[in-house]
């Protein structure tokens, strides 16, 4: 008799260590790739941030598609333009403007060679969302009228449960952070306005 007490105790005793260390650990494991997970899709999204702004400055408007964004960057130029003397001057003494094209793509090779550039895009992949099964970013742009401007405005978005992942997209987590929920959207933008802003800034 005292042999079954004695391991009906030792099995409670080890079902509780168990569950002690599982609670222990499974906010720390949550929290680690919460980080690991957003700083990787925060950063993919500064990328592409980066080239619809450079993309802006080829053609006058945001890429309402990665197809169009990467070719454009690929394939097309900025227009460097170069200005001597007062363009103001109704006599046009001494003034000159000149324009020169350079690659898209060498500039951006350029940044990248560059170890002091905050900026680094890499085009492959760039729709990518970072620890997903293959899933892309939505990208979204348009004119709007604001503030009676007509002005170009873009958004791009991702789902927390897209990043995620099966394993840590569920709800249950928010237990260990009441701000988490796996539906909110992850994004730079706005179809409502001109700004260009991160909602994790």
């Amino acid at each position: 008799m005292r042999l079954i007490i004695n391991l009906i105790l030792i099995a409670i005793i080890g079902a509780l260590g168990y569950w002690l260390v599982y609670g222990i650990k499974e906010p720390i494991s949550f929290g680690d790739a919460k980080t690991e997970r957003v700083d990787a899709v925060t950063d993919k999204m500064k990328q592409i941030r980066y080239a619809q702004e450079f993309y802006r400055d080829i053609t006058g408007r945001f890429a309402g598609s990665f197809d169009s964004l990467k070719y454009v960057l690929t394939n097309d130029s900025f227009t460097l333009v170069k200005i001597i003397g007062d363009p103001d001057d109704p006599t046009g003494a001494n003034f000159q403007r000149t324009e020169k094209k350079r690659s898209a793509k060498d500039s951006i090779a350029t940044l990248m060679a560059d170890p002091t550039s905050k900026i680094k895009i890499v085009l492959d992949g760039l729709e990518n969302v970072p620890f997903s099964d293959n899933a892309t970013f939505e990208i979204k742009a348009d004119t709007l009228t604001y503030q009676k401007t007509l002005v170009n405005v873009t958004e791009v978005s991702t789902k927390w449960r897209t990043f995620m992942g099966e394993k840590f997209g569920d709800i249950k987590y928010s237990r260990y952070d009441n701000t988490y929920d796996p539906d909110n959207i992850l994004k730079f933008g706005d179809m409502s306005a001109p700004n260009l802003s991160g909602n994790w800034e």
